[in-house]
């Protein structure tokens, strides 16, 4: 069985807006919704770590009723980085695996979290292609060209060996190193394998203004096959 860590504590400061983005609506449905309905079908997924602010509990408890949802929920406190995050809710996994996923993510759909759940091993994270040119750019000049053939960008969710992150998240608070997400952070300590699974060309994150306006277009054009 699984937990899943939803890590819902940011401030939504790019969005430029009072409420943070997790909470604003995406196709008349809070954003952190449309994740919560999708995992609540999942049976393999028995309880959610939600990480926010205490003062966003109530409010997801109200959208708890109104959306009648039953699976699990518990919280953990938001950090003062995504990382700190992580690590307060992996604190309360009681499960030998954990998924992991940002509430800023509502395009994740139920066919991938059982792409993972149905993967053999044991650290599994999403990754796309790279579309475009990346250059290495080093006191504002090229200072190295890029193989994109070898370059990906991370999608979340992410699943991993709760024990094993646990534990890598425990040395990297030790040497107070910061990391941007858990798959670089696992194997900088670890070296362990970890496989990649291809993600998808929707699997948006909302982090500006401009992302929800592509959001609402892609519900609205139906690219969105949120039951699959």
């Amino acid at each position: 069985m699984y937990t899943l860590i939803l890590l819902a504590g940011g401030k939504g400061t790019r969005m430029k807006n009072a409420v943070p983005k997790q909470f604003l609506l995406l196709a008349g449905k809070p954003i952190i919704m449309h994740t919560l309905e999708r995992v609540e079908k999942i049976e393999e997924i028995e309880e959610i770590i939600i990480t926010c602010g205490e003062e966003y509990i109530s409010l997801i408890e109200e959208y708890r009723k109104s959306y009648m949802l039953n699976k699990k929920i518990i919280y953990a406190k938001a950090g003062k980085t995504r990382q700190e995050s992580v690590y307060n809710g992996l604190k309360k996994v009681k499960t030998d695996n954990v998924i992991i996923h940002e509430a800023a993510r509502p395009f994740v759909n139920k066919s991938e979290f059982k792409r993972l759940i149905e993967c053999k091993e044991k650290n599994v994270i999403f990754t796309y292609p790279i579309q475009f040119t990346v250059l290495k750019i080093k006191d504002d000049k090229v200072n190295e060209l890029l193989d994109r053939n070898e370059l990906a960008n991370i999608q979340l969710p992410h699943k991993f060996e709760t024990k094993t992150l646990l534990e890598a998240h425990e040395k990297a608070r030790e040497e107070k190193r910061e990391f941007t997400e858990d798959s670089s952070l696992l194997y900088y300590y670890t070296k362990i394998d970890i496989k990649t699974i291809m993600g998808s060309q929707y699997n948006l994150k909302i982090t500006e203004s401009l992302d929800l306006i592509i959001g609402e277009i892609m519900y609205k054009e139906n690219l969105i096959r949120k039951d699959e």
